[in-house]
């Protein structure tokens, strides 16, 4: 019997037993097969399955705040973006269901769809919530199957039992099979070999690849690289005198040499948790922008609590008019779900991206290096114990708004934060954390 993991401990996951039917250890090959898994409209996937009258109609979710953070197929079609304000929403496309996101079972079907691949490997690699890596690489002799059918299998099982959509390609290396699972959308099923990978990365614009952003994007397109193929046919030596080893190496990968390992260990450091805003008229307030910073660290603290986590790092960034940024990171010396030790950071080190003549369009704040709350040590001079104090209290007003609602209690330092009824959320104030790994 083999007894199925999650690397999402700070959730709730429903685990089950499964029996592997061949225990055969994998034939060594010098070419390895790795699949990429990617859920399809996930969170809009999992409110469908959870409620299955959603199923065909244009569906959002991120009502809680105030944005589209996911996008049924349906509302895709009809023009609806994410990020795009929820108010915005409403008064263009009517006809569209906006619901507010459920993380916690989002993580559980996370959890669950990971486990089905684990069914075939234990090699997975947790990119994401909605996303996967696994090395199938020789399980296609002991289970009497293809690549392709194992990626089939895994996908019928996803859909049978979960009632959610995958899409999944499979490819010699972690950047190919990456390319074959964006190729068909939704619940679309790619191979590419070393012998077609040409005729594929001719169709992939360079920007597409993973790995390849914006300004890299400019420089290959400069040197007349418009698509993955044409990057993959310059010679290594040209690769090497001209980018960083990160681009050689996806170029490495693009030419089919696995260079980047499947990491399946458990995840003991997290991403981060990220609250920002941005207003109308720009502002250079003082006053008010510390209270927005306070709001940002109130709700960043509240989702860490949320996932029984802690981080190791503050940073606090002011967004200029002219649309600069101005940022400062604090290493704490004592990890802590708590707002009120973080909001006395804060401010503290306000002065360090503060300029009373500059005016200001946008807050944030991220929690990183997150850690499980068990992480945190002791000190000799009780700066622990007051700040599981302080976590203990919030725990129990956490409580209290789950059952009365939101907001029944805040800091002070948060109410000019909340009066403001000007503004509004645009596509870069999305809630980036954990969940979007």
């Amino acid at each position: 019997m083999l007894r199925l993991r999650t690397n999402l401990p700070y959730a709730p996951v429903e685990i089950q037993t499964y029996t592997r039917s061949v225990i055969a250890q994998p034939y060594a090959r010098k070419e390895k097969a790795i699949l990429h898994m990617d859920g399809d409209a996930f969170f809009v996937g999992v409110e469908v399955a959870k409620n299955p009258k959603l199923r065909g109609l244009p569906v959002v979710t991120g009502e809680e705040r105030g944005i589209a953070t996911a996008m049924s197929y349906e509302a895709k079609a009809l023009g609806v973006t994410r990020g795009m304000p929820v108010f915005q929403i409403k008064r263009e496309f009517p006809q569209v269901r906006i619901l507010p996101g459920d993380y916690k079972s989002y993580v559980q079907y996370s959890g669950k769809m990971f486990d089905i691949v684990r069914r075939y490997t234990d090699d997975v690699e947790e990119y994401s919530i909605d996303e996967c890596f696994a090395d199938i690489t020789g399980w296609d002799k002991p289970l009497k199957l293809s690549y392709f059918d194992i990626a089939k299998k895994i996908q019928k099982e996803i859909q049978k039992e979960l009632d959610i959509s995958v899409s999944i390609g499979v490819a010699p290396t972690k950047v190919l099979a990456k390319v074959a699972s964006k190729l068909k959308k939704p619940h679309g099923l790619s191979e590419i070999t070393s012998e077609s990978r040409l005729d594929f990365l001719r169709e992939v614009p360079i920007e597409k690849v993973w790995g390849i952003g914006p300004h890299t994007t400019v420089k290959l397109h400069k040197k007349g690289i418009k698509t993955a193929a044409d990057f993959a046919a310059k010679p290594h030596a040209w690769v090497h005198d001209s980018f960083t080893k990160p681009y050689e190496m996806i170029w490495r990968e693009l030419n089919t040499e696995s260079v980047m390992p499947i990491d399946p260990s458990l995840k003991t450091v997290y991403a981060s948790i990220q609250k920002t805003r941005s207003f109308h008229p720009a502002t250079s307030d003082k006053r008010f922008l510390l209270s927005q910073i306070s709001k940002h660290i109130e709700n960043s603290c509240a989702k860490a609590r949320h996932y029984a986590l802690i981080p190791r790092k503050i940073s606090l960034y002011l967004k200029t008019k002219q649309f600069t940024y101005h940022r400062h990171t604090i290493p704490l010396t004592h990890s802590t779900n708590a707002p009120e030790i973080l909001i006395a950071l804060a401010e503290k080190y306000f002065s360090e991206i503060f300029d009373s003549k500059m005016l200001y369009r946008a807050t944030g704040v991220t929690l990183h290096e997150l850690l499980p709350e068990s992480a945190g040590q002791g000190d000799l001079f009780g700066e622990t114990i007051r700040a599981r104090k302080f976590q203990a209290l919030h725990h129990h007003l956490d409580t209290l708004e789950q059952k009365q609602g939101k907001r029944m209690v805040h800091l002070a330092s948060t109410q000019a934060a909340l009066n403001h009824k000007a503004g509004g959320t645009d596509s870069d104030d999305l809630d980036r954390n954990l969940l979007f790994l």
